[in-house]
């Protein structure tokens, strides 16, 4: 995985996080740990709307020709209301029983209020593996924004669909505002305030909407306070919706016939068997966001005396953290094991990595944190054993990367990170 910001790397992708181990691409210099932890951070929620929002949008301008203006729009300020907008007949369905994108751009100019509609574009289900997607620029006087929509099923009580409405963990991702609230028919919907860029960087500001429903349907809705969500000047100091207005427009019920349209086009067929995660029972699952129990007391074990825990989090798949204090302030360390990483060992430990007597391999590295925040440095231990089991860890003298330096070093030494990677406990995970 490239070293910079995951989100900027691969705009909402919504691979990243799952193909992060599974490829073997990942964590490919010193600073993969830090991203790899800062993209778990997000919540599948915020990285899911790359393959859903971003990489539609690029297929729309190659597919669709960029902006698709509508016969008979011509980019008026005429808005109806979502009442009006729901009250007709349902516009799920194109010709072949599936969605356009002409039907997508449409449902989401008639449920924006009023404002002059620009650079439109949209996917349909022709498009298919891409979810249906619609974006357009939004201007109410005040500057333009972009406000994106897109629908996509999901397996009812499965992993993916409660990651989906997940508030994400602030030691990664700093927001505004964030909060899951249950509507009266079952539905989750979780509302985002946050930035574009988790080091802000640039003040543009991107505020999110997840709807899932008991039913699996899931609809998620993207705003931001510049045209376009990458590259593009601050046209105003909010996003053009109000939190109330996002709401509305997540909720719409036009939506949840085209998501149904989903359902039937994605039906399998009788020689169909469901797959493991969609046939464990919701209880089975651990909370999402939450790390592997076992990953997390491995860690906390292995940790020297004089350190409380203030924090802990992560993956449950491979990767954890913990925000711990001496006495001295916040520190935040992570760890990810992975297997198999043999293919990588000669790109990651070159001449000058240090080689045990077992044959594990050593890398250390100490340079500047990468995410924003003032004076936090990184050290890292990186390591590989013979059977291509990778350990690394990274420390922090910050609670989070993207805020500013506790102390002056952090709460371990280089020689007790090494320690903690070479340890022999990893394997019992594996």
């Amino acid at each position: 995985m490239p070293v910079e910001d995951p989100q900027e790397h691969d705009p909402f992708a919504d691979r990243f996080a799952r193909a992060l181990h599974q490829a073997g691409a990942g964590f490919e210099t010193h600073r993969d740990l830090a991203a790899a932890g800062e993209a778990r951070g997000r919540g599948l929620v915020l990285r899911r709307r790359a393959a859903v929002l971003a990489g539609a949008a690029a297929v729309a301008c190659a597919g669709v020709g960029g902006a698709l203006l509508l016969p008979g729009d011509g980019g008026t300020d005429d808005r109806r209301s979502v009442a009006a907008a729901t009250a007709g007949p349902s516009p799920a369905a194109g010709e072949d029983g599936g969605i356009t994108a002409r039907e997508m751009i449409r449902t989401l100019r008639n449920l924006l209020p009023e404002g002059r509609i620009s650079k439109e574009r949209g996917v349909g289900t022709d498009r298919e593996p891409l979810m249906p997607y619609a974006q357009v620029v939004h201007d109410d006087g005040a500057g333009g924004g972009a406000i994106a929509v897109s629908l996509q099923r999901v397996e009812p009580g499965s992993r993916e669909a409660r990651e989906a409405t997940t508030c994400p963990d602030r030691t990664f991702v700093p927001y505004d505002a964030c909060r899951t609230t249950e509507l009266a028919d079952g539905s989750l919907l979780m509302i985002f305030q946050g930035y574009e860029h988790t080091d802000r960087r640039t003040d543009t500001k991107w505020w999110a909407a997840e709807l899932v429903t008991p039913e699996g349907r899931r609809v998620s809705v993207s705003e931001w306070n510049a045209e376009a969500q990458k590259d593009a000047p601050v046209t105003r100091p909010e996003p053009p919706l109000s939190v109330e207005e996002l709401k509305e427009l997540a909720t719409a019920p036009v939506w949840r016939p085209m998501v149904d349209v989903l359902r039937e086009r994605q039906r399998p067929g009788p020689d169909a068997s469901p797959s493991p995660e969609s046939s464990a029972p919701a209880e089975a699952l651990p909370p999402a966001g939450a790390p592997d129990e076992r990953m997390r007391k491995t860690f906390v074990s292995l940790l020297p005396d004089g350190l409380e825990v203030k924090k802990h989090g992560g993956e449950a798949s491979d990767h954890a953290y913990l925000v711990v204090d001496d006495g001295e302030g916040a520190s935040m360390v992570q760890v990810n094991v992975q297997a198999d990483m043999s293919g990588a060992e000669r790109q990651l430990f070159g001449a000058d990595a240090e080689t045990l007597p077992d044959g594990t391999k050593v890398v250390r590295r100490q340079g500047p944190g990468e995410k924003g925040g003032r004076d936090v440095v990184m050290w890292t231990v990186d390591t590989i054993r013979p059977d291509g089991m990778r350990v690394v860890i990274s420390a922090f003298n910050s609670g989070a990367q993207h805020t500013a330096a506790t102390r002056e070093a952090p709460a371990l030494t280089m020689g007790q990170l090494r320690e903690i990677a070479t340890s022999p406990e990893w394997r019992d995970l594996l």
